[in-house]
């Protein structure tokens, strides 16, 4: 009884201070320091908040007002363009050149990620090995990634000029007949979408390179242990594990290869005639490329492309949430 007397009050007490202790710990802060966490908050997120509105929502704004009205050099410095809906878009799908220019990004684009991918895929399992000079190997590739795309493109129109282009002199030493790569129109899109394959692919091999060290070895050593070849590990191993960080490289790929302007605009200008011509070099040639510009059709075709790029985003981020459910 003495003993259940001396822990009573102990217990008691012990009561009341876990209640105090559960009081103290659900305490709110005072208004006063809720205010200043809300401030430092908006500080940090601002420069964010003013970044994406000055260079994304701003132009993309201005982009589809220009799309909107009869702009003219005149009415473009005075902001005095009457309103015009969607005829600028009905121009532009009913323009002969509208056909041939959607054909051409189409092809360019399909061409070069169905290229790209495949070759980044093969560089990324074979260095995936860790030979001796892998990670020397891995960085000379992803020289094409770092140069200056205005280098790249001079560079692949002095390879492929018909006079003096090192393409054509190695065709002629093996008594072949020289190719006009940039000048026929046979070739032009093919030598524009050769050059686009080798600049994206070091992209594919450092994004798929790096997905391939998250796959674990012991994959690969159960397999090789059930008697799987290299080709069997590589199918039902690398390649549906890999799934997740291909769709994220083919997406990126397609909407970069989507806005492509300056490789093709150095390389072609879109020609000879409208041979090369994509929906972006259409765009720019109809905003600059002539005396009178037509600000309304260019912007037009700039959304059209903003459209394609937003429907595929859409569509990726669909397919991730039915993977993932």
């Amino acid at each position: 009884m003495a003993v259940a007397r001396a822990e009573g009050p102990q217990g008691a007490g012990g009561s009341r201070s876990a209640e105090g202790g559960g009081h103290a710990g659900t305490r709110t802060l005072p208004s006063g320091h809720r205010r200043g966490s809300r401030l430092t908050a908006f500080a940090f997120v601002a420069p964010l908040v003013c970044y994406l509105a000055a260079f994304y929502v701003y132009p993309l704004y201005r982009n589809l007002d220009l799309s909107l009205r009869d702009y003219t050099v005149r009415s473009f410095v005075a902001g005095d363009a009457p309103f015009t809906g969607w005829r600028n878009f009905q121009r532009v799908l009913d323009d002969p050149s509208f056909g041939p220019a959607l054909r051409h990004t189409v092809v360019f684009t399909a061409v070069s990620l169905v290229f790209q991918y495949a070759a980044g895929l093969g560089l990324a399992v074979f260095f995936n090995r860790h030979f001796r000079l892998s990670a020397v190997l891995r960085a000379l590739f992803l020289v094409p990634w770092l140069l200056p795309l205005i280098v790249s493109a001079s560079t692949w129109s002095w390879m492929f000029n018909s006079e003096s282009g090192v393409v054509d002199y190695a065709l002629r030493l093996v008594g072949a007949d020289p190719v006009g790569w940039l000048t026929s129109p046979d070739w032009a899109l093919t030598s524009v979408i050769i050059a686009n394959i080798w600049i994206g692919i070091p992209f594919n091999l450092v994004v798929l390179y790096s997905g391939l060290q998250n796959i674990p070895a012991e994959l690969y050593e159960a397999a090789a242990l059930d008697g799987a070849g290299a080709w069997q590990r590589f199918w039902h191993i690398t390649f549906p594990l890999l799934r997740p960080v291909s769709a994220i490289t083919l997406l990126l790929g397609l909407v970069y290869t989507l806005k492509v302007f300056d490789l093709i605009w150095i390389m072609t200008k879109g020609g000879p005639g409208d041979a090369s011509t994509t929906l972006a070099t259409w765009s720019y040639q109809l905003g600059f490329g002539t005396l009178l510009p037509k600000f309304g059709p260019g912007a037009a075709v700039g959304n059209i492309l903003i459209v394609i790029a937003l429907a595929f985003g859409l569509l990726y981020v669909r397919l991730q949430r039915r993977t993932e459910a």
